[in-house]
């Protein structure tokens, strides 16, 4: 009686580990997927057609662009303001009230909804 007990206590154990092991490769699976997709997008797009799309976007901001800055920071510095729009202007126009240092209410939003889906899927 008390082996068989044992064996019934070792195979959960087994069983709980082996789902454990799955869900850890699952996020690990996820998590490489998430950083390689944009790196792949990115590369697998023939270059013409990516500066075709990101060139107007220079453009556009070619009249706030410093001339001191050189050539290869300017998409740099577009980015900067594509992130002062996502960081101030969005979350004032969407209606957020509470705006502090490190506040991204999109952003817990969106992690919040992230952690449902994947409790979802893992549970």
């Amino acid at each position: 009686m008390n082996q068989g007990k044992s064996i019934l206590t070792i195979s959960q154990y087994e069983w709980r580990r082996a789902l454990a092991r799955k869900k850890v490769a699952l996020l690990i699976l996820f998590t490489i997927l998430v950083e390689f997709l944009p790196f792949a997008v990115i590369t697998l797009l023939p270059l013409p057609s990516f500066i075709r799309v990101t060139n107007p976007l220079l453009h556009l901001f070619n009249p706030v662009t410093p001339k001191f800055l050189i050539r290869p920071l300017i998409p740099l510095y577009v980015a900067w303001f594509f992130f002062l729009i996502r960081f101030y202007i969005m979350p004032w126009a969407l209606g957020y009230t509470v705006m502090g240092m490190l506040s991204f209410p999109l952003e817990s939003e969106f992690a919040s909804a992230l952690n449902y889906f994947v409790g979802l899927l893992v549970n």
